[in-house]
């Protein structure tokens, strides 16, 4: 397939952009432009037809990798990228639609019989791939990521995760976003079976584990808070080694229940964010002593609480989440303003070198105690100012999830003539519970000081989500701007 790509006019270094599900094509077109020379962007396959513009004309894709379904649907895209010159299509078993202008249209099968040829030359600090992450504002901003960075990641998470030959990993997140193509890469790293799924509905999910006798699963809060509500097959404990958890803080109470639902199973909780890969891991058997924590640095990174000065701040001082060493990506593709706003030098560095070394500075707000273990506040974007307090939405979240009357709840800030910001608890009902903002409420005024208590608590039947499976926070702020209006 890489042979197949120069053959198509794959330049070194260009872009292809990926648009499919997960299945074997969409995996061997990354490797396969790796192997290549040239840089893989996968597009989330959820996105829709000016999301995918934007990634293929703002990196300047050549090549697109996409089905015959996708590319009707992009009808009109091929025009307005003035780069893309070749499409090739997965599917085995139709015909070549009619030509596109100035596009040539090339059959998957082309690039299986394509004959061996020498690949572009490549080394460990060239670009290899570019990850779109959505932007607090604007449009998504594409992370540019090396093969170092890549290599450097599969293996730290190898190591910590203890990820073995025998090992059967089950593959449910994008692999458009960082932690998703991780379970790829540290995988084949290791020589480990991945299994893909497409899914629908989590109970699904769980079937999956059973019947394909699955050793590690990795998702995020929204995922987990939808399958701790299923009873678990007995079984699944015996052969399910371990689950990880990143993109957000999980409700105690839904670790709760997961840990008593698959007593044999490791919890690993981390952080991380794009930039970086990532960035913290909590050993299981920290979880019960250090709780609420994000955990401590993985292997060949540091990971440090800073001030605005960059002077680093005493156990217990909530500062910004800095990280340094080879995860730290090479910044955002075609964006300068925002490159020098998150990838910034170390200020108090060893005064003998004479180049800064670039870090990523998070953009959330964390604190560290003694044995450098760490525990996440809230991201500077999302932490609410409401009666001129700074809160965590987080800390508010965990008390509504404790009382045990919702299944996914967020808080949000929105604008307030008198308290800047009200607070607004959304959520969806607890099975079998009648939604009862009231209930809510009393609740928070039981546990919370009165400057966090919601001002207003509403239940739908179901939370936003963005492209990575994440509440979109963003959306509910937008769509609720005017609930206070005449406040």
């Amino acid at each position: 397939v890489a042979a197949g790509l120069i053959d198509a006019g794959l330049k070194r270094q260009e872009r292809i952009g990926i648009y499919l599900p997960k299945s074997l094509p969409t995996v061997i077109s990354f490797f396969a432009t790796s192997l290549a020379g040239g840089v893989f962007v996968p597009i989330n396959p959820l996105l829709k037809v000016e999301q995918v513009r934007h990634i293929l004309c703002d990196c300047n894709v050549t090549i697109l990798v996409t089905s015959s379904d996708r590319l009707k649907m992009l009808s009109t895209v091929p025009g307005d990228c003035h780069d893309l010159h070749t499409v090739i299509l997965t599917d085995q078993d139709k015909e070549l639609p009619a030509p596109l202008p100035h596009v040539q249209l090339l059959p998957w099968q082309q690039l299986l019989d394509a004959p061996a040829r020498e690949s572009h030359r490549t080394i460990d600090t060239d670009m290899a791939a570019i990850l779109y992450t959505s932007g607090s504002t604007g449009k998504p901003k594409g992370v540019v990521l090396s093969h170092k960075n890549m290599v450097t990641g599969a293996n730290s998470v190898a190591e910590y995760l203890d990820i073995r030959s025998d090992d059967r990993i089950l593959s449910v997140l994008p692999l458009s976003f960082d932690y998703g193509l991780n379970q790829i890469t540290k995988s084949l790293h290791k020589g480990a079976t991945v299994v893909l799924m497409n899914y629908l509905f989590p109970k699904e999910v769980i079937n999956k584990l059973e019947r394909e006798h699955i050793t590690g699963l990795a998702g995020v809060p929204p995922l987990w808070t939808q399958l701790a509500q299923f009873s678990w097959p007995e079984g699944i404990t015996e052969h399910l080694r371990y689950i990880t958890n990143s993109g957000g803080a999980l409700p105690q109470s839904t670790l709760n229940t997961l840990r008593q639902s698959l007593p044999k199973t490791k919890m690993v909780l981390m952080y991380g964010l794009t930039e970086a890969f990532r960035s913290t891991w909590l050993p299981p058997d920290e979880i019960d002593q250090r709780p609420g924590s994000i955990g401590k640095a993985i292997p060949n990174a540091e990971v440090m609480i800073l001030r605005e000065d960059g002077t680093p701040c005493a156990p217990h001082e909530p500062g910004e989440l800095v990280h340094r060493g080879s995860l730290v990506a090479m910044g955002y593709w075609n964006n300068r303003e925002e490159t020098a706003k998150r990838f910034r030098p170390l200020s108090h560095q060893n005064s003998g070198l004479p180049l800064p070394e670039i870090a990523v500075w998070s953009g959330d707000i964390a604190y560290r105690d003694e044995d450098d273990y760490f525990y996440f506040v809230g991201r500077q974007d999302d932490m609410l100012k409401s009666s001129g307090y700074r809160i965590s939405p987080t800390e508010i979240e965990e008390v509504v999830y404790d009382s045990g009357l919702v299944a996914e709840a967020v808080a949000i800030g929105v604008p307030h003539q008198v308290l800047g910001q009200g607070i607004v608890v959304v959520a969806t009902p607890a099975k079998g519970i009648e939604p009862c903002p009231k209930s809510i409420i009393a609740v928070c005024k039981g546990r919370l000081p009165a400057y966090m208590v919601p001002a207003e608590v509403i239940f739908q039947a179901s939370l936003p989500r963005n492209a990575n499976d994440k509440i979109d926070r963003k959306r509910l702020a937008e769509e609720l701007a005017d609930l206070f209006q005449e406040t």
